[in-house]
């Protein structure tokens, strides 16, 4: 079983975004962080969340064991629910496809403080930018 964790910090300010990536498995961690170029907030967590699974297929040896994806975007989970974003349907439909190379992906909304490893990891990569 893979838990994987997705977060975004954007600085509207200084027009400057980073992601955090959290892998767990076995009881081992895999931290990601990392700046990335996003027009908003919205932009940025379908760009965690892809980058999320891109790094798990590149990890993951067994595409039959379960993953759990959490985020704190309600319109990523939303859209995957859904299989539909108005204005995110090219990210949609990258991030179902990665999904689809795992045989049972459970994608859940958390809430800001039970997504902590992620957001440090963004938060920290936003600051040494």
């Amino acid at each position: 079983m893979f838990k994987v964790y997705s977060d975004a910090a954007v600085n509207q300010k200084s027009q400057k975004a980073a992601i955090g990536i959290l892998i767990i498995h076995n009881g081992q961690q895999l931290q990601v962080k990392s700046p990335i170029k996003a027009v908003d907030n919205h932009e940025a967590e379908f760009i965690a969340a892809i980058n999320a699974f891109k790094k798990l297929i590149a990890v993951a040896d067994d595409p039959d064991e379960f993953v759990f994806y959490y985020t704190d975007s309600k319109i990523v989970i939303d859209s995957l629910n859904k299989g539909y974003a108005k204005h995110f349907q090219p990210e949609v439909n990258q991030l179902l496809a990665l999904q689809d190379q795992f045989s049972t992906v459970i994608n859940t909304w958390i809430p800001d403080s039970q997504n902590h490893g992620a957001h440090y990891l963004a938060s920290q990569a936003l600051h040494t930018m």
